[in-house]
């Protein structure tokens, strides 16, 4: 069995990418609890809708539709949280993955970050909600 990465180039890439990231996040201290309270036993579909996100925004494969933000509207979540989470997913793609598609991914989740962070920051200053 060979350790050589190689990019991600199918769906069978993105469950591994998802799969081994959220049994780390499922196991850190921070934000583990944060993902265990919210998901609780609904792990199975939490993991197939991070498939066809993730097979969506890399792959160009349309396969998930919905808003990924309103879920995470609601949790006491700050900076700190989407540091570990961008760290866990920089070692996930490290580990197993290189070239174009997995840089994207990078940029792609520090992007994501970036943008919850704002959003969260403006509903939680502004009293208001999102839309569902």
């Amino acid at each position: 069995m060979s350790n050589a990465k190689k990019d991600i180039e199918n769906l069978d890439d993105i469950k591994k990418l998802v799969d081994s990231f959220y049994s780390k996040v499922r196991k850190d201290e921070l934000i583990g609890p944060v993902f265990e309270e919210k998901i609780a036993d609904r792990w199975p579909s939490h993991l197939e809708k991070m498939y066809t996100f993730w097979q969506t925004v890399l792959l160009d494969e349309r396969t998930y539709y919905g808003s990924p933000f309103p879920p995470h509207a609601g949790l006491n979540i700050d900076n700190e949280h989407f540091e570990v989470w961008l760290t866990l997913f920089d070692e996930t793609l490290d580990e197993y993955f290189e070239g174009e598609i997995a840089d994207e991914a990078r940029w792609r989740a520090e992007k994501m970050a970036d943008m919850f962070l704002r959003k969260l920051d403006y509903y939680r200053n502004n009293s208001s909600q999102p839309l569902a």
